[in-house]
């Protein structure tokens, strides 16, 4: 048998068990479906004829229906977002309003400053666990604080001295501050290092004495330690919730 009776005997026998028909089959579809695939691509002429056809529906719905109740809402919505906005900045602002102005005094006492942080802690100490007073006005009792002045070793080769400066609450840690103190030992004031990070975004997150703590150490007003050790009770400032029994 020749190659060319070969071929056609292969040929027709792939004709007559329908091999040939199954594979047009098969690529007709892979046909189609690219061609459909095309069309209805993002710059297919199907996928244009849809889009015009839906935009000249929607558009003029849209552009006709009355959204008054929803810009009400939005109105609402608005103004909400822009309270809550405000009022996470708000301390942002106050803080760094109080950081602008100048410290004009060149010393504070340290019993000064103990004054400060005594208000500081009434105005913020936690309550919860406190027995409450009900003479006269009901009232949270004291809580005891402290004040201590803790000198490092002198080394008698520096020309400088160290020490901290801490306020201490028993009943509230949070309420708790460590101050680094310097001087040249041959000055009698002390310079005040109050370790807090400096970066804008910080400010939101700073408390009143530290932001006076900041302002003290930036100003370069120094510190006259007119007492190394100090005890006090402060009374919360937050009342108690009336119960009726």
């Amino acid at each position: 048998m020749t190659l060319e009776n070969s071929i056609k005997d292969v040929i027709s026998k792939k004709l007559v068990d329908g091999t040939v028909e199954n594979l047009v089959e098969e690529h007709l579809q892979k046909g189609v479906t690219k061609a459909l695939e095309s069309l209805f691509s993002s710059y297919g002429d199907v996928t244009k004829v849809i889009e015009e056809q839906v935009k000249s529906v929607m558009i003029p719905y849209l552009e006709s229906y009355d959204y008054s109740e929803y810009i009400t809402k939005l109105d609402s919505v608005l103004v909400d977002v822009l309270k809550n906005t405000a009022l996470e900045n708000k301390k942002l602002l106050s803080n760094f309003k109080e950081l602008m102005i100048h410290e004009d005094r060149k010393e504070i006492k340290v019993m000064e400053l103990f004054e400060e942080w005594k208000k500081y802690v009434g105005k913020n100490v936690e309550t919860d666990g406190l027995e409450i007073d009900y003479d006269d006005r009901p009232t949270y009792e004291y809580v005891e604080i402290s004040m201590n002045v803790s000198y490092d070793d002198e080394r008698s080769w520096s020309s400088f001295d160290y020490a901290t400066l801490v306020f201490e609450c028993e009943h509230d840690e949070e309420m708790n501050f460590a101050i680094r103190l310097s001087k040249w030992d041959k000055r009698d004031s002390w310079d005040i290092r109050f370790d807090a990070k400096h970066d804008i975004s910080s400010l939101r997150h700073l408390n009143d004495f530290e932001i006076l703590l900041m302002k003290l150490d930036q100003n370069g007003v120094r510190l006259i330690l007119d007492s190394d050790y100090e005890s006090d009770e402060v009374i919360p400032e937050k009342e108690p919730e009336a119960t009726f029994c």
